[in-house]
Order: C-alpha cells, then structure tokens, then sequence
C-alpha cells in the first residue's frame, strides 16, 4: 500500500474558457470552472504557465487552485488572500520561496509546496492552523521548526527528499496525524520518542537515512498499518515493535540486521515482511506465529537454517531465498510449493 501523495479533490463545476476576459488571457481553455455563475476553481496542471495573471487573485469565489506541474517563480499577491481558498497545489514548479502574504488564507486546508527550489518556509506557514494537509517533499530544506506542531490539524505531512536532519519533537503532538507522515530521503540519523504518541497514525515512511536505532516508544503507534524503513542502518529492533498489533507491512531491506527480536512474533496481522539485505543470521522462531503472512522476503541474507515454523505458515504466497544459502534445505519446502507457494531459491 503507497498512499496518495498529495492530491485534494475539490469542487469540480462547469468548465468555462477565458477567451474573450482580456485580463485573464494566458489561461488554458477550460482551466475556470463555476457553479452557480461563482468561478469556483482554477484547475491547470501541466500547461506550461510560467505566471499567472493579476486577475486571478480577483476571483473572490475560488475555492480550488491546482497549479501542480507548470514553471511558475511566483504568484499574484490577490491569490494567498483569496478568503475562500481551501486547496492550493503548486507542485512541481519553480518556487525559490513560499508565496508571499499565505498566512492570510484563512480557509486552506490542502497545500502542496513539493517540487519546488524552497531552501526554508517562513514562520507565517505555521500560522495556517486549519490545514489538514501539507507537502514539502523535494525541496532542499534543512530545517522545520518545533512550531510545526501548531498544525493540529494535520492529516497528511510529508516532508520526504529534503535534507533535513532532525525531525521535530512537536510532530508527535499532531493529534489527527492520521494518513501519513513520510520523512524519507532526508539525512536522519534518529527519530525522537514523541513519534510514539502518533497512536492514529497509519503509514510512516522514515526510508534512505542513516537511522541507526528506533526509539523503543514507537510501540505506542498502535494504529500503524505499513511502516517502511529500508536502506537504513538500523542494527536492531527494538522489542516493542511486536506491539504494532495492526501492522500489516514492515519494510526493512537494506540495514544492518543480524536478528530479530522475538516479539515480531506478536505482529499477528503482519502480512509483508521484507528483510532482504540484512546480514540476518537467525530467524526467532515466533515468526512461525504470523499467520497473516503472504509475503517473506530473505533475499541475501546469513541465514544458515530456517525456523520449521515457516512451513506451517498457512497464507504465505512467496517465500524469497535467492543469494541466501541455508546449509540444508528443509524438507516443508516442498510442502509449501505444493500447495502454490512460490518459493525462489
């Protein structure tokens, strides 16, 4: 499961052309749309616009502004006063800096700055309490202040492909932090334990870092369905992974593992479990208790031998021991592909 990252549906009205309106010429045909006479929403990703026209921030009525995809540096200043404005998606542009004068837009509650060429974000972006989504991935920032914590709101926070070094205390007080906090590919070497208050949280991405250890608190997520933590150098786990009692994917290739803890065991709902890469030397016998599971990934690895409880997995669809070499292979292999699981050796 990869969430959607970060479209916002919003009003969809009658498409109308601009030809003919003098002062909003440049516009695609079809990019403003009404309902009820009221222009509702500029909707014009993708169309090579490198500005928009001053008239747009006359538009009172806009609820909806998608921008994602063009060549803009900027925008008209009437456009972050817009008192309706709920969604303002600019990715993928050519922003230097967060637009001027945002904080005045009151009602945005989706906000997408990725893409771009931000370096920082002004503290006025903290001032925008209602939204319930915010993007900042692949940018070049290196540092989000405590105030993010402001955003109580937030549903959605990604902050992915920067070069961020530490991620916030404040982030484990967004109480409706729900879909998904991504923070990969920045130059994280910890996380801090307040992640572990998140216990609404269904995805965390914390992959491509240098996280050498998880705070034992993240067992306190207790609502997380899919955690990725890939190409790390996590050398450990720690215990309370096994309270995750929902996880149902748990993405671990490319670290420094030589074992697991035994309460992995408890991940009963566990259903993907990737561990290629890691130098593994064992398997605790408790991963004979995730029934859920359908997919087992132990490609290079140092396993010697596997756990018999691997056999009676009874939902497992892949058992994946390429450039692995146990020194036998157990007789319930065959076992296992007779009843159609695939198993790559």
């Amino acid at each position: 499961m990869t969430p959607h990252r970060p479209g916002a549906d919003g009003p969809r009205g009658r498409p109308v052309g601009s030809g003919g309106v003098t002062d909003l010429e440049g516009l695609p045909e079809g990019a403003l749309r009404t309902v009820d006479g009221t222009t509702v929403a500029l909707v014009a990703p993708h169309a090579g616009l490198d500005r928009l026209p001053e008239a747009v921030g006359a538009l009172r009525g806009l609820r909806r502004v998608d921008l994602d995809g063009n060549a803009l540096t900027g925008l008209p200043a009437g456009v972050t006063g817009l008192p309706h404005l709920e969604t303002l998606l600019l990715y993928g542009n050519r922003l230097t800096e967060v637009p001027a004068g945002l904080d005045r837009a009151a009602a945005l509650r989706h906000l997408s700055l990725g893409g771009n060429r931000l370096t920082s974000v002004p503290d006025t972006l903290w001032r925008l309490t209602g939204l319930r989504s915010l993007n900042l991935a692949e940018n070049a920032l290196t540092h989000v202040p405590e105030a993010v914590g402001r955003l109580t709101e937030l549903r959605m926070l990604d902050l992915g492909h920067n070069r961020l070094d530490r991620v916030p205390e404040a982030v484990g007080d967004l109480p409706h932090l729900t879909d998904y906090l991504y923070l990969s590919d920045n130059g994280l070497t910890s996380v801090p334990a307040s992640l572990g208050r998140l216990d609404r949280l269904d995805y965390l991405n914390l992959t491509d870092n240098r996280l050498t250890a998880l705070p034992p608190e993240i067992g306190g997520m207790a609502a997380l369905c899919e955690l990725r933590l890939y190409n790390n150098r996590l050398e450990a786990l720690p215990d309370t992974i096994g309270r995750l009692s929902r996880l149902r994917e748990l993405h671990l290739a490319g670290n420094r593992l030589t074992a697991l803890p035994g309460s992995v065991g408890d991940l009963r709902r566990l259903r993907v479990l990737d561990l290629r890469g890691n130098p593994l030397e064992r398997l605790p016998a408790s991963v004979g208790r995730l029934t859920d599971l359908t997919c087992l990934d132990l490609r290079a690895t140092r396993l010697r031998e596997l756990p018999d409880g691997l056999g009676a997995l009874p939902r497992l669809e892949r058992l994946d021991l390429r450039w692995t070499k146990p020194d036998r292979l157990p007789d319930w292999i065959d076992a296992l592909r007779g009843r159609g699981c695939r198993v790559l050796l």
